[in-house]
């Protein structure tokens, strides 16, 4: 796929779009194969992404394009609407100023959410969807989460926090508290990194700690955009399963990427997401949690080159 003596060299380039400037990153030769990655959150951004695998991906035959939606990380608008069709504008946005006329879209956890409404409504500039981590069902990982840190609490006699498990199994599930406070004990618990992480994943890890983009961003939230969405587009009650089927029936290509210790997701969630998209185009990876382009950065690059061919 790649030829030789190419030079990859990450491109800055902060476009306008509705008058407001949205930043984005562009890695690698752009005659080679288009991918678009949509990052975490709401709220967060792909300097996570960018700054650990960004340019590796680029040196194995692709063109890598990453950004931060508006409002979130680097892309700052104190006018952000939080609303699907902003997001949707925006990623067009990246469309031309890149000039693609279609491209695969890597969608990370809500970026997972994300890449499948907008290839199902613009097919025709999607080439696949890969699914890295991403929730199909906000309501069946938000069960699972708060399954999880029961047992956890209960194992340890933590009967403080199964006091707050209570509270939250009585709340209304629909509300952005319910999902906020789900989300904290995923954290709390340790949900989102593997056990005991590989060689490759600790070299990578560490970075986090001397890279000053990494430092200044990675553990950054953009508080207004989980509200904003939620408010405006209920997505912690949403359900993909339907849009997915539809996806396929219109011919687009999907794939998943998910990891087996990743606490956001049962095993029944990832048979599920199996039986819709294909065995073979699914990949439940071990010694591997939320960040899996860190946490198996090399397999995950292996399966985009296989996907890809």
């Amino acid at each position: 796929m790649k030829k030789a003596l190419i030079v990859f060299v990450g491109i800055i380039a902060v476009f306008a779009a509705k008058a407001q400037t949205i930043y984005s990153k562009a890695y690698g030769d752009p005659s080679d194969e288009p991918l678009i990655f949509l990052h975490g959150g709401p709220g967060y951004n792909a300097v996570g992404f960018e700054a650990t695998t960004a340019q590796e991906l680029s040196k194995n035959g692709f063109y890598v394009i990453s950004y931060d939606r508006r409002g979130e990380g680097r892309s700052k608008d104190e006018n952000a609407a939080f609303t699907f069709k902003e997001s949707f504008d925006d990623i067009n946005s990246i469309y031309e100023e890149f000039n693609l006329k279609s491209a695969t879209l890597i969608g990370h956890s809500f970026g997972g959410v994300l890449a499948t409404l907008y290839a199902e409504k613009y097919p025709n500039k999607t080439k696949s969807v890969i699914l890295v981590s991403a929730p199909l069902s906000m309501q069946e990982t938000l069960s699972t989460i708060l399954k999880s840190s029961k047992s956890i609490y209960i194992s340890n006699k933590d009967s403080v926090n199964l006091n707050y498990i209570t509270m939250l199994e009585r709340l209304d599930k629909s509300t952005i508290e319910y999902s906020s406070y789900c989300f904290r004990h995923a954290m709390q618990n340790g949900f989102y990194y593997p056990k005991a992480p590989t060689e490759e994943a600790l070299a990578i890890y560490k970075k986090f700690q001397t890279d000053p983009l990494l430092i200044k961003y990675s553990s950054q939230m953009t508080y207004e955009a989980p509200k904003g969405f939620w408010e405006n587009e209920s997505y912690t009650t949403l359900d993909l399963y339907e849009n997915l089927k539809e996806l396929l029936k219109n011919g687009t290509p999907v794939f998943g990427l998910y990891g087996t210790e990743d606490g956001l997701f049962s095993a029944s969630q990832i048979k599920n997401i199996e039986n819709l998209i294909g065995e073979d185009h699914l990949k439940y990876i071990s010694n591997c949690s939320h960040n899996l382009f860190i946490d198996q950065q090399t397999t995950f690059i292996n399966a985009l080159k296989e996907w890809a061919e």
